[in-house]
């Protein structure tokens, strides 16, 4: 191999391993699923990457009583097998489990899926914000917590200089759902995603991913159904107010048009309210 073309692979201990790789140039390499398909997409490999997968507390899923920390080298195949059977988790297992394909799950992980800036249909980043995710990045400066909006609004600056280490969840979501809808022509990617989530205290969150160039929350709908919360039950009355409350302009794609990801959004929220665990009836 010539001079111009040697790669620098590092594997780091530690954070301040991890940071001091970034701070010289290094990319991040996570599940590699993504990146080691640069070339067919016209771009080059990046010349030095450290890996993290190797630093414990970055594969560590913990779930307390009150919360949940997730490491991001965590791969999807270990998120849903460490939160299945766990009430309010469903959506985000779902998310997990129903990206891409087996063989991808078991290497793609947390933190790539949400460090991957330029891919719009990434699941678990608008399960993660209908859940209400709180983001941990290693700075040079010390830990930064974030909500989910925040980073995403940020990220591409963020990962500039941060490192994205875990995801804190507050156990308070007693129900939530996950619906996709993949194109054949698409691969295993979503033309569409709709992730929703109801905690305790009745607040209702809805996020929807590959619709536009990043997910975010859908707040009218959301509004829409903290006034009728009995929509929750009623996939088609739910679907009905997803109608009236357009607020998303679809992005053109070669899987599907811009206007095709906003048509098919309905649909999603009648499978996603169908798929919501039974509530129990407030007083």
């Amino acid at each position: 191999m010539s001079q111009g073309t040697e790669r620098q692979f590092a594997v780091a201990d530690c954070i301040d391993m991890a940071l001091a790789a970034r701070r010289q140039g290094a990319t991040v390499l996570a599940g590699g699923t993504w990146v080691m398909r640069d070339p067919l997409r016209g771009q080059g490999l990046p010349a030095s990457v450290v890996v993290l997968s190797a630093i414990p507390a970055m594969t560590e899923i913990a779930i307390e009583a009150d919360r949940i920390t997730i490491g991001v080298s965590a791969t999807h195949a270990m998120l849903a097998d460490a939160l299945r059977n766990l009430a309010g988790l469903e959506g985000l297992v779902a998310a997990a489990e129903g990206a891409a394909n087996p063989a991808i799950r078991r290497v793609a992980t947390v933190g790539g899926n949400l460090c991957t800036v330029d891919f719009p249909a990434a699941d678990l980043v608008p399960a993660f914000l209908a859940y209400g995710a709180m983001v941990e990045l290693a700075t040079p400066e010390g830990t930064l917590l974030l909500k989910m909006p925040e980073f995403l609004k940020e990220r591409r600056d963020l990962l500039g200089k941060a490192l994205l280490t875990r995801l804190h969840l507050r156990r308070d979501v007693v129900a939530s759902a996950h619906a996709r809808l993949p194109l054949r022509k698409a691969g295993d990617y979503p033309a569409a995603i709709v992730s929703i989530a109801v905690d305790r205290e009745g607040a209702i969150r809805v996020a929807v991913g590959a619709v536009e160039t990043q997910a975010r929350r859908w707040t009218s709908l959301e509004a829409a159904l903290m006034g009728e919360p009995e929509a929750l039950g009623l996939p088609d009355h739910a679907a009905d107010l997803a109608r009236e409350h357009k607020e998303f302009t679809g992005r053109d794609g070669v899987e599907a048009e811009g206007w095709y990801r906003c048509q098919v959004l309905p649909a999603l929220v009648h499978r996603a309210t169908a798929a919501l665990p039974r509530l129990e009836t407030r007083a």
